[in-house]
């Protein structure tokens, strides 16, 4: 086993392919693994969404006048 993190095993089930075909399928997965890693792109800034803009203001105010433990009169 490699000390390389990004090592990566392939490990054959069935069948006896030949080094081409293994290399074949190295080349094939290795450039879909690079196409897909570099379309995926996290966005910089998280932004709002409609719905966490429009519930602010279903919010009551906090009533600051009500201290904490005063619950009944």
């Amino acid at each position: 086993m490699p000390d390389d993190p990004d090592a990566v095993t392939l490990d054959v089930r069935r069948g006896n392919p030949t080094p081409e075909e293994l290399a074949a399928l190295i080349a094939v997965v290795s450039e879909a693994y690079a196409s897909e890693s570099a379309a995926a792109v996290a966005e910089d800034a998280p932004t709002r969404t409609a719905w966490s803009v429009s519930q602010r203001a279903l919010r009551s105010p906090l009533r600051r006048d009500v201290r904490w433990g005063q619950f009944a009169g």
